[in-house]
């Protein structure tokens, strides 16, 4: 399809070849026997900036062995309320991890001066959605029955440039190519303007982006977003374009935008050394990707997408993803000659596990695309399992049960609580729990994109994971099951205790949730052990560690920490110990080890 399209741009005048881009947002997503990773929620689980690298090279090899040089990705929303349909897109909701992970734009593009990306194996990526999507309150969306999605995000400027611009500065840094501007409104509290489109806002994307920044690649609109903005067509096409789009998304209408763009141009209303510079910053990322020489499929690299050397670094990414919550008595991990009891709709589900945005725009459930689903990876590990998806099967005789429950997939705002979906199990899941935990020391593993409540079962529960969307290898989940890797997977997001609370996150002044952010336990070999003397010690060590700039010395002092608060808190969790707990993470990931010790020790003599 692509070089058929190419085809046709070497019989015009100039030859300049289409540049043609694709949403692979976890891998080569749309293809169906591609390489499907855990979506951004799941990586910023793994706290792994490498693997997230690694999750983006992988991408990029496969995307562009199918001719398609430019990947709308990576999605740098900061997710401030789980309610929110796209909140599994985000890395998680402190702006610091988003930037911790934002090495994935050196997978998908290599080096930051561009110079890589005409390589067969890499791509153009492109941060979105610039900028607050992931601050878009609830009940504020007017788009069609959503509640959350394209709504309006209300912070003051300082607010914003905390939370929301500064992973788009890290991104710029890094040598992003291209950036993708949000659906939702802005309302900066106190500049007088109220709500203001994304798509409409020259402050944010000339002056801000592309000034202050000093971004020079080109800025892409959504699918026919500029739809949105008030006015007549010829209103959007000018606020648009005078605003700093350089390369519009309109897949129906572009005959009327080029006309119409043509006679604003003509009448004054957009000046023509815009139209120049958008041309300029085009042209150039199509110089960059080697389209002039080569614009034609190079699909030597095909045989390696979904290859095992591929699904190896995607099983890697799912089992660090993995987030142990709770671990009552030591249940996990399964020993291999355990008699274990599965059941629930997500155990033998590839669809569900990979959820949206996965062959289809807002993916299915069943056999969607080729995998190993989480039952098919613990049969693998040699596990001696029997299954039952809706625990109908009698349940005497096993040592163990794993009820695998969550949601089914979406995308975008037809995913936002409030519109058909919520946060709480399905009433098949429900009573697969009730009656496996009722039976037999169980485990609870939901597969989801975001946090479930799940506070009124946690008593009957001896061990709860959260697996998020983990994508094609479900023997990555097996792995952690049955201990050939440890659980060593943190929360990316506070889990709430109740939907009263949200939106919840790390920082707020009132924070009480059922797990705080950062929060996850291990089964590692050795875990430290001490008390407050080992953590003074330990605070001593890390601060010493900032002071010379000995990274990873300061981040392993703040890990054994929070390992030996972690081990005295248990199942005792009060708000005195998640604020502090929480906060520490967030100080580990801007590099202040020495503060995030002591809100530790803070912790655990709240413990």
């Amino acid at each position: 399809m692509i070089d058929g399209f190419q085809l046709r741009a070497q019989a015009t005048r100039f030859q300049i070849p289409l540049i043609y881009g694709v949403d692979a947002v976890h891998g080569h997503n749309n293809l169906v026997g591609a390489t499907i990773m855990p979506h951004n929620v799941g990586l910023g689980a793994t706290r792994d900036p490498r693997l997230a690298e690694r999750t983006g090279a992988v991408t990029a090899a496969e995307v562009r062995a199918t001719g398609i040089p430019w990947d709308f990705a990576p999605c740098l929303c900061v997710s401030r309320d789980e309610r929110w349909g796209r909140s599994y897109e985000s890395f998680g909701e402190d702006p610091a991890l988003v930037e911790s992970m934002e090495t994935v734009i050196q997978g998908l593009q290599g080096r930051a001066d561009g110079r890589d990306l005409s390589r067969g194996d890499k791509v153009l990526a492109t941060a979105k959605h610039f900028v607050g999507d992931g601050g878009t309150e609830y009940g504020s969306s007017t788009t069609g029955t959503y509640t959350v999605d394209q709504g309006v995000t209300k912070v003051t400027r300082q607010q914003l440039e905390a939370v929301h611009l500064a992973p788009f500065g890290t991104a710029v840094d890094r040598g992003i190519g291209t950036v993708m501007p949000s659906y939702s409104s802005l309302d900066i509290l106190g500049d007088g303007r109220g709500p203001v489109k994304m798509h409409a806002r020259a402050d944010m994307i000339n002056g801000v982006l592309k000034g202050r920044m000093g971004f020079d690649g080109f800025v892409i609109s959504d699918w026919n977003a500029i739809d949105q903005l008030p006015g007549d067509y010829a209103s959007h096409v000018r606020t648009s374009v005078n605003a700093g789009l350089d390369m519009m998304m309109v897949p129906y209408t572009y005959k009327d935008f080029t006309g119409t763009l043509t006679d604003e141009v003509r009448a004054g209303r957009i000046d023509e050394r815009r139209i120049d510079d958008a041309v300029s910053r085009v042209l150039t990322q199509k110089f960059r990707l080697g389209l002039f020489e080569h614009p034609y499929a190079d699909t030597r690299g095909a045989a390696a997408i979904g290859s095992p050397a591929h699904r190896a670094v995607a099983r890697r990414a799912a089992a660090e993803s993995q987030v142990l919550l709770k671990n009552s008595g030591g249940l996990l991990p399964l020993r291999k000659g355990q008699r274990v009891y599965v059941a629930g709709s997500n155990a033998d589900d590839i669809g569900n596990q990979t959820g949206g945005w996965t062959v289809t725009w807002q993916g299915g459930s069943g056999n969607t695309t080729p995998g190993t689903t989480i039952l098919d990876g613990m049969r693998e590990a040699g596990g001696d399992v029997t299954y039952s998806k809706d625990a109908s099967a009698p349940t005497g005789g096993y040592d163990a049960g794993v009820v695998v429950v969550g949601e089914t997939p979406y995308a975008e705002g037809v995913g936002d609580v409030g519109n058909g979906h919520r946060l709480t199990l399905s009433a098949a899941d429900q009573a697969a729990v009730d009656k496996v935990c009722a039976a037999m020391k169980c485990a609870v593993l939901v597969v989801s994109g975001r946090p479930q409540l799940v506070g009124d079962r946690l008593g009957r529960i001896d061990a709860l994971v959260a697996s998020w969307l983990p994508g094609t290898e479900g023997a990555g989940v097996a792995d952690v099951l049955y201990g050939r890797r440890p659980f060593t997977g943190q929360l990316p997001v506070t889990w709430p205790r109740s939907e009263s609370q949200l939106p919840i996150n790390v920082g707020d002044a009132s924070y009480d949730p059922q797990f705080p952010y950062g929060w996850g336990l291990t089964t590692l070999g050795h875990v430290p052990r001490g008390g407050a003397a080992t953590l003074r010690a330990l605070g001593l060590a890390a601060a010493a560690a900032e002071r010379t700039g000995a990274d990873r010395a300061g981040r392993e002092m703040v890990t054994r920490a929070r390992l030996i608060v972690q081990h005295e808190v248990g199942e005792r969790m009060t708000a005195a110990v998640a604020k502090p707990f929480a906060d520490a993470d967030h100080l580990l990931l801007t590099g202040h080890y020495g503060k995030a010790v002591r809100k530790l020790t803070e912790a655990y003599e709240a413990a």
